[in-house]
Order: structure tokens, then sequence, then C-alpha cells
């Protein structure tokens, strides 16, 4: 991989990670037409996932330290319930418990943690279809046009009221094993989640926050995984600089993409990504007769 391949792929990433168009279509594509072989492309998905955790973290840091400020008065209300259960226990009394998850922002930590379970699940049982199907241009064409299919439906989807009080760990969970199938390339983890957390009822400024902060585990999980794949498969020095590049690219364009996607997607119907989703997923199936 070249440094202008690397940056170019870096910026693709960094845009289409944050957009329902799936990233991981658009990174199999071009690396399919740059003839980009999988040992290449693995040490630097592994950067610039790297590098689009970096840049959500920066984005949504006010979200995430209030989510982590929050878990962590919740263990500290555990245990102080674990010493009032003992203090009941020994002097006979009838201490009252505090409440653990007593708001939307602890509740909101729980839902994001269930979901992120069966999604890592899974995309390590996946890893090897995924990897397989990222081979060709059929397959992220394919998965371009299920995305596609479902933003169009997403707008016909009555208008949701439910914030996290209001939402079932079972439905975190079910959006869970559905955000895990988006491990296929061309099929869109923002765009997936997003219909589904809408087809339940969730508020849309809600269903696109929880979309966004459901991505940090996600996108750490794929990180972690590329890295065992690497283990043991040394890559040097001057290569890490090339993808470092890209890598710099992707965090930088995900960092202001992820702004400015907040707030359309809150506001703006999704026909839009709908289409281009079907022309690029039309292009790489006709691609894939083509070239074959």
């Amino acid at each position: 991989m070249t440094i202008i391949e690397a940056l170019l792929l870096g910026l693709v990433q960094g845009i289409t990670e944050f957009i329902p168009v799936s990233s991981s279509g658009h990174l199999a594509i071009i690396e399919n037409l740059l003839n980009i072989s999988r040992e290449a492309g693995l040490p630097f998905a592994a950067a610039v996932h790297l590098a689009t955790v970096a840049a959500v973290v920066a984005a949504l840091r006010r979200e995430i330290k209030k989510l982590l400020m929050e878990f962590c008065r919740s263990l500290y209300d555990a245990y102080e319930n674990i010493r009032t259960y003992f203090h009941n226990r020994h002097e006979k009394d009838a201490r009252r418990y505090k409440k653990i998850i007593s708001n939307n922002y602890r509740k909101l930590f729980l839902l994001i943690v269930i979901a992120a379970i069966p999604t890592a699940v899974e995309g390590f049982l996946l890893q090897d279809v995924a990897e397989l199907a990222s081979g060709n241009l059929l397959a992220p064409g394919i998965g371009l046009f299920i995305t596609g299919i479902l933003l169009l439906v997403a707008d016909f989807f009555p208008k949701g009221k439910k914030i996290p009080r209001d939402i079932s760990y079972s439905t975190a969970f079910v959006i869970g094993i559905l955000q895990g199938l988006t491990v296929l390339p061309g099929v869109s983890r923002l765009g997936v989640t997003l219909a589904v957390c809408l087809a339940y009822g969730f508020q849309r400024k809600f269903a696109v926050k929880y979309t966004f902060l459901l991505s940090v585990p996600v996108i750490i999980g794929a990180f972690i995984l590329e890295c065992i794949h690497l283990a043991g498969n040394p890559v040097s020095l001057s290569v890490w600089a090339c993808y470092g590049a890209g890598a710099v690219f992707a965090g930088i364009a995900g960092y202001f993409c992820i702004g400015k996607m907040l707030k359309i997607l809150q506001n703006k119907r999704f026909y839009g990504f709908s289409i281009y989703c079907f022309i690029i997923g039309a292009a790489a199936i006709a691609g894939s007769f083509l070239i074959a």
C-alpha cells in the first residue's frame, strides 16, 4: 500500500464510518479496485479503527465523561448496598438500599454494554466470513443494497418518544444481535442500528446519540480482533508510518464528520443516503461481473 492509497483509504474511512453508507463496504470496494492485499489491509484497518475511536471520544467527550462518572457512582452505590446488607443483617436493622440505576445515564451505560456483547460475539464468529466477503465487489454491493433498503424503510417508521428509562434490556440485546451482522461489508452499522432503534420507537435524537456512543465499544472490539490477527506478523516501521498517516486522516475526517452527522441524522430523512447506497451498490455489483 502506497502513502497515497493510505491517505485515500483513511479519508474514506473517517467520513463513511459516521455516515450510514458502510465504511467497510467502501474500503472493500476501493481495496479490490486498487488490488490491495488483505495482508496490507489488516494492519491498516487496525490503525484507522484506533483513530476513529479517538475521533468519537474527542467529539463526544462530554457524553462519555458523564457516562463514566455515572458508572463509577453506580459502583459506589452497589458497594454501599453491600455494606447496608451486612449492617442490616448484623444489627437487625432496616436501612434502605440505594437505587443503582437511578437516572438515564446509568441506564444508557447498561444499554450500551448489553448491546455490545452479542455484537462482539458475532464479530468474532463471523470474522472469517467477513474477510472472505471483502475479497470481491459483489458482496459489498449486495450489502449496500441491504443498507439502502433499511434506510428507505426507516423513513416510514412513526415518530418515537422512548428515552433510556423506557427501553428494556432485551431490546438492547436484540439491537446488539442485529448490529453484529454489520461485520459483513456493505451493511452499515450506523444505518442498521439507527433503523432498528427507530423501529423500536426510540426518540430520534436519542437513537442517533445511542448509535454513535455504541460505536465506541464496537470499534474497539474490531481493533482488538485485528491486533490478534496481526500477532506473529510483524510490520516494519516504514509501513506503520504509512498506515499512521492514513489513520491521522481518518481521525481528523471522522472528528469533523461526527459533529455534522449528529445534526443531520437528527433532523433529516434518510432517503438521500439510501439512494447513494443503491447507486454505489449497483456500480459494485456491475463491476464484479465486468472484472470477472
